[in-house]
């Protein structure tokens, strides 16, 4: 006799017929009855369905791709947690891929992305090459991009306006009495140190400061690590009264440096992160940061690609996500004004 196959066994199960299974088992409309009859069949048989036979049939791997420079950053870190909850909501599994920095890498995972093993995806790129902007213009799946994008590259585009945070860190450290502000940036060849450097100058220029050269510094990455070479160039060839980080792994970096000279925090010298990560409320002291909202971002991020998916044909969207000031003890209080 031929053996039954399970997705037969279910229908009989639930009283319905096998399309009646199949849709339900799709993810497709169905009464409210004969999709609670059908799941509780297939349960009780223990029967899951293919992944992979299901999406050759509809067509979708209803898996989203996220690729990010470092899966190690907190901010990345924060940023997968939110866009798997929102993918997740809406049947979507989440697929995530460390690409570093280098364009020609994250080039590469395109290529790969185009033979179809995800249905969307949402990128943060830290350098954006023209090759790159070709590579996503060529890729054959929904791309939101979390970052700033060259003028006139249409993407859905989610960005954190880091200069203008770069100027509530150096507005604070002002209105506390501080003269001698210091920086200390990523690779200046990136979109957010590049981002970070231009709110600097500015910030610097508007409050009258003087721009010194031996009072910036530009890690080789956004690692602590390379934060820790990039203090220590600092702090041997000037002395400052102040330091704004461009994320907070560098100013845990700069405050590991200090304390290694002996300078206090904040009271010989007040530091500054970005990113607002758990890292600087958990340090000691608790450092100061500008909260750019990567959670806030990473929502965007994953609603847009999921409105790209459901409506192809959508008016291309770009969102930007103020930031904030989150005051902790590595700065002083703001001074009195004189009477």
């Amino acid at each position: 006799m031929t053996k039954k196959s399970t997705l037969v066994l279910v229908a009989e199960r639930a009283g319905v017929s096998i399309a009646s299974v199949s849709r339900v088992l799709n993810g497709l409309p169905a009464s409210d009855g004969v999709t609670e009859r059908v799941r509780e069949a297939a349960t009780a048989l223990g029967y899951v369905p293919s992944a992979t036979a299901r999406s050759l049939k509809v067509g979708k791997t209803m898996q989203i791709a996220l690729a990010v420079a470092d899966v190690g950053n907190p901010v990345y870190v924060a940023m997968m947690h939110e866009v798997s909850r929102v993918v997740t909501e809406a049947g979507y599994r989440l697929v995530l891929s460390s690409t570093g920095s280098d364009p020609s890498d994250q080039i590469d995972f395109l290529a790969g992305l185009n033979r179809g093993f995800a249905d969307g995806l949402i990128m943060s790129p830290l350098r954006v090459t023209d090759e790159l902007v070709a590579a996503l213009q060529e890729t054959r799946v929904p791309v939101v991009i979390i970052g700033s994008l060259p003028a006139g590259v249409e993407f859905d585009n989610v960005r954190a306006d880091s200069a203008k945070g770069i100027g509530l860190a150096v507005k604070h450290l002002v209105k506390a009495g501080r003269e001698r502000i210091a920086f200390i940036n990523g690779p200046v060849d990136t979109v957010p140190g590049a981002a970070r450097l231009a709110g600097y100058v500015r910030a610097m220029t508007k409050h009258g400061m003087p721009l010194v050269a031996d009072m910036q510094a530009s890690a080789d990455d956004f690692t602590y690590r390379a934060g820790l070479v990039a203090a220590r160039e600092l702090f041997s060839q000037s002395t400052p009264d102040a330091v704004v980080c461009a994320n907070d792994l560098l100013a845990v970096a700069a405050m590991k440096e200090l304390s290694t000279r002996g300078i206090r925090v904040p009271e010989q010298v007040a530091v500054i992160g970005m990113d607002d990560t758990d890292i600087a409320e958990l340090a000691n002291p608790s450092i100061t940061s500008v909260d750019l909202g990567s959670v806030k971002r990473a929502r965007a991020a994953a609603k847009l690609l999921i409105r790209r998916l459901e409506t192809p044909d959508a008016p291309v969207e770009q969102v930007v996500i103020k930031p904030s000031l989150t005051v902790r003890e590595s700065t002083p209080a703001a001074q009195n004004p004189t009477p």
